[in-house]
């Protein structure tokens, strides 16, 4: 930015500021709208007032920061939220419902204002205010325009008041997206790539982690939780908090080894995690620039246009309320249309294209999730904005091509990916020994269960079918089609997962064929992301899901809206990209003795059972590349019949999403290989692994339940 232009935006910023200070006073709208302009306009000077305390410098005490995190976030906290604009029920009861659908999206656009404060990211906090300018403009000279609609009466009964035409506060907002679209994809493109954008990687590294201040420097909420954690690791020995940041990193290592990737090309990894974890952070960024690898931290996407639903992807900290994310993880439906999404793809391009040095170098993710949080169950608010079939369309094209253009410049045979969890002090006591018993979960022996895998495997690979079945109370009963074998001495259907990408290990997987993979899945409770699902089932015809269900709601139709949302990410259908056996009998022995499987992280809990997922294979993007297990056998099971659609048609081969779903040991019956001679050999039998080489994973189980 050159010093002139730089100059512009700050006397842009003055200038919006100052008409914002005569707002916090001004009664020119009419009644019904007067208290949100004045409340909004009061929020944005407090951010003003906290940005301008930022810049100076001036160091706050423990309880000043305390202080200042709630008034940034104490609006939208569960015990405020039923009298917040940032709430459409609450908008929409106020202001009428298309006037408080909008304001409330533009409310919750307005509350990014705090990281950009923190950032100082003046353009964007230049934008957001000029746009509330904008839109108050609108209400307080609606009778002065000439096409306004008759309002309310004034208090006296005697003066009509005016509202502008609700598409005109619409096209103002639409703009205000549509302009600045590029701007906030290229700049959500950059900082997730670029390692010179270093405002977190500063606060990480250079921070006395001792002195928990430091948290707030980030400009996210923090809570308790985040608090507990960061106490938590303070106290943990040295040698165990390397070995926590060393199995981490040695698992993204580990993925380009095993997946035949060479490292040496690369230059950049992208940490995500939540926030608290800072001292095994900071460790592994020092191992990852060991490596060659300079760490990106990418804070998750604030704008709506840069948001995927409730996905939380860089780093964050706990919700203030899952309530409000979940009202408004639809806010697109406000802006979605051909020409937006057209604008959209056209900008992620020019995006890439710009940084493709950037993208070249970028080796793929390492995560850190969190599990445990106390059980949220959604409230389905008519009044929240929701997408028509028509954006739903729209929206899963533009995840689609999205999807294309970012292979274009970082192919996803070129790059891996680790993710690790840890649970949060809320799974409960005692919080501190659940977290070691993780630890040791997360390193065990990766000889052990390569073996015993392997035996798994070698009867899995002589059968044609494989078949499911529930134990007591669980309706289970699936046929799951495989690959046919050509060359058994060198190929395999499934992956032997050790201690790499995905940790802890444990799990032996496949790709099926659709065509036979038929029946019913049922589980009794099941976490998916922050939702726990009660008494989930999905009906699979030919691979495809054609029925499903919760008990979620006294109404099936909530239940079924939900399962939509979540599972079938708004899809009418999805195929089953991914069947697996999980072995980590230690990791479920300790999640009963704890009583905590149920709060279980998909990343864990799919190693607790059989599981199968919804969506894209697990090879999605790299079906190509030849895939080998320890053994040195290529894994042939990278495709089913809808990823083959990309040879064809790109656009059908893939839905942009992979939705694990586990059915517990405890639930399961008999898990049986079926030869294409018709006999059969059971892997699982009442819950107890039947094959030999195997029979040492049963030792957990035997006081488990």
């Amino acid at each position: 930015m050159t010093e002139k232009t730089d100059q512009i935006l700050k006397e842009r910023y003055e200038l919006s500021l100052g008409r914002i200070r005569e707002i916090e006073r001004e009664q020119a709208a009419a009644p019904a709208f007067v208290d949100y302009f004045q409340r909004t306009a009061g929020f944005l000077l407090v951010v003003h007032r906290d940005y301008e305390e930022i810049k100076s410098g001036r160091e706050l005490s423990m309880e000043e920061c305390r202080e200042r995190n709630r008034r940034l976030y104490g609006d939208i906290l569960p015990e405020h939220y039923g009298e917040s604009y940032g709430n459409p029920a609450y908008a929409v009861s106020r202001l009428g419902e298309e006037y408080g659908q909008m304001l409330s999206f533009l409310y919750s656009e307005l509350r990014g204002m705090i990281v950009f404060a923190f950032e100082d990211r003046l353009e964007d906090m230049t934008i957001l205010q000029e746009t509330f300018v904008e839109v108050y403009s609108l209400f307080s000279m609606a009778k002065a325009d000439g096409e306004s609609l008759p309002g309310e009466t004034g208090e006296d009964g005697a003066e009509t008041a005016y509202l502008p035409l609700a598409e005109q506060v619409r096209e103002v907002l639409y703009w205000y997206v549509s302009d600045y679209c590029d701007q906030m994809t290229e700049y959500r493109v950059r900082e997730s790539l670029d390692p010179s954008l270093d405002f977190a990687k500063r606060i990480i590294m250079e921070s006395d982690l001792g002195d928990l201040r430091y948290l707030y420097r980030f400009g996210e909420y923090v809570s308790d939780t985040e608090l507990k954690i960061a106490e938590f690791m303070n106290r943990l020995p040295q040698e165990t908090v390397r070995l926590m940041a060393d199995t981490y990193t040695e698992g993204y290592r580990r993925g380009f080894e095993v997946m035949r990737r060479d490292l040496s090309k690369k230059s950049t990894v992208s940490i995500r995690y939540e926030l608290g974890f800072e001292r095994m952070i900071r460790m592994a960024a020092e191992n990852f620039r060991a490596m060659g690898l300079e760490p990106v931290f990418c804070r998750a996407a604030v704008h709506s246009v840069n948001r995927n639903g409730g996905r939380k992807v860089g780093y964050h900290s706990s919700s203030p309320n899952r309530q409000y994310d979940y009202d408004h993880r639809y806010d697109e439906a406000l802006y979605l249309d051909k020409a937006f999404r057209e604008r959209r793809a056209a900008m992620l391009r020019a995006a890439y294209s710009k940084y493709h040095r950037e993208a070249a170098a970028y080796a793929g993710p390492a995560v850190v999730e969190t599990f445990g949080q106390e059980e949220f169950q959604p409230v389905n608010r008519p009044e929240c904005l929701s997408l028509t079939e028509k954006q739903e369309k729209l929206a899963r094209e533009l995840a689609a091509e999205g999807a294309q253009i970012a292979q274009k410049y970082v192919p996803g045979d070129e790059t891996s990916f680790t993710i690790i969890a840890f649970p949060v002090p809320e799974i409960g006591e005692p919080y501190e020994e659940i977290f070691r018993e993780i630890i040791r979960i997360n390193t065990l022996d990766y000889e052990t269960y390569k073996r015993a895998q392997q035996s798994i495997i070698d009867v899995l690979d002589q059968a044609c079918r494989v078949e499911v079945k529930g134990g007591p109370g669980n309706e289970t009963a699936l046929t799951i089609s495989l690959h046919p074998l050509e060359e058994p001495e060198r190929q395999t259907n499934f992956e032997n997962c050790v201690a790499d990408v995905n940790i802890p290990l444990g799990e032996v997987f496949t790709s099926p064929l659709l065509a036979g993979t038929t029946g019913l899945l049922h589980v009794g409770n099941v976490y998916i992301g922050e939702f726990q699902f009660r008494d989930l089932k999905l009906h699979f015809q030919d691979g495809m899901v054609r029925d499903y269900s919760c008990a979620n709601f006294e109404d099936p139709e909530e239940g079924r809206k939900l399962v939509r949302q979540v599972i079938l990410k708004n899809h009418d259908s999805l195929p089953m990209g991914e069947f697996a056996i999980g072995t980590n009998t230690t990791a479920y022995q300790a999640a009963e003795r704890y009583q905590i499987t149920e709060k279980l992280p998909i990343l864990i809990a799919e190693k607790l059972g059989p599981h199968f997922a919804v969506g894209d294979t697990c090879y999605s993007w790299a079906e190509d590349s030849p895939v080998y297990n320890p053994d040195g056998k290529e894994i042939i099971a990278r495709d089913n019949e809808i990823s083959l659609l990309r040879k064809e048609d790109l656009s059908r081969a893939y839905f942009q999403c992979h939705t694990d779903i586990t059915i517990p040991y405890k639930e399961l019956g008999q898990i049986t290989a079926i030869l294409p001679d018709g006999s059969r050999r059971e892997i699982i039998r009442d819950g107890r692994f039947a094959v030999a080489g195997a029979e040492l994973l049963n030792e957990p189980l035997e006081n488990a339940y």
